[in-house]
Parts: C-alpha cells; sequence; structure tokens
C-alpha cells in the first residue's frame, strides 16, 4: 500500500506541476491582455493551454484517487508538495530567484509532510498492535 501512496502522490505532484508551469507558458503566450475574440483564440491556438487542462484533470483524478485510499492528514500536507515542485522548476525553468524565504518554505512545506507521515505511520502501528493483541486475547 506505500508503493501506491508514493506513486498517487508522485503523480499528483507531477500532474500539478505540469499544470502550473503550462499556466504560466500559456499565460506568457496570451500577452498583450486585451479583451476580444483575438485573445480568446490567441490562447485557444497555444498548446501550454492544453497542457494546463490536462495537468488539472490529472491532478483531480490523482487527488480523488489519493483520498479514498490515503490518511487524510499526510495526503492533505502532501498535495502541497506541488509548491516545492513548482518553485524548483520555476528556478530552473524561467530563472526566477530562490531566495531565502522560497527556501525555508519549501523545507517547512517537507518537515510538515514527514511529521505527517510519520505521525500517522506510528498511529498505524500502535492499531496494528491493539489489533493484534486483541486477536490473541480472543484465541
Amino acid at each position: 500500500m506505500k508503493r501506491f501512496y508514493l506513486i498517487g502522490f508522485l503523480c499528483l505532484m507531477a500532474s500539478d506541476s505540469l499544470a502550473q508551469i503550462s499556466f504560466k507558458f500559456a499565460g506568457m503566450a496570451a500577452e498583450p491582455l486585451e479583451f476580444g475574440m483575438n485573445w480568446v483564440l490567441r490562447i485557444m491556438a497555444n498548446p501550454w493551454s492544453y497542457g494546463a487542462l490536462l495537468g488539472y484533470l490529472c491532478s483531480f483524478i490523482s487527488w480523488m484517487t489519493l483520498l479514498r485510499y490515503a490518511p487524510i492528514g499526510p495526503a492533505f500536507a502532501a498535495s502541497h508538495l506541488e509548491l516545492v515542485t513548482v518553485t524548483i522548476l520555476s528556478v530552473w525553468i524561467f530563472h526566477e530567484p530562490l531566495t531565502l524565504p522560497k527556501v525555508v518554505g519549501g523545507l517547512l512545506i517537507v518537515l510538515g509532510v514527514l511529521c505527517l507521515a510519520r505521525d500517522e505511520s506510528a498511529a498505524s502501528g500502535e492499531e496494528q498492535a491493539h489489533d493484534g493483541a486483541q486477536r490473541v486475547n480472543r484465541a
């Protein structure tokens, strides 16, 4: 089951990152902003717009699947790992500056996910030990 969670969260991070990066590229191609049909057609002709839609669709499917099986606390926290991946990709692709607040924020997100995952595994281990003790008592 842990492999399922790992694959699911990797899919969620990848699709969320695809959506955000595609959205940025589509937004850059949509400039200059003008209210009219030419602007809408320019957006519709841009393949990055469809990359963003595909990313959001895959994110939704991944998230709904994870919510069905994964514990909600770690799942909710891990869904924010996309902020870390998008920050790293933005530094690499768009040459955005990597500032101290971004690094600290990313580290706090990762630490929060790890703390919740550890807490969940500890609670799961206690529950399994309790279930095992009940089985022994019944026998």
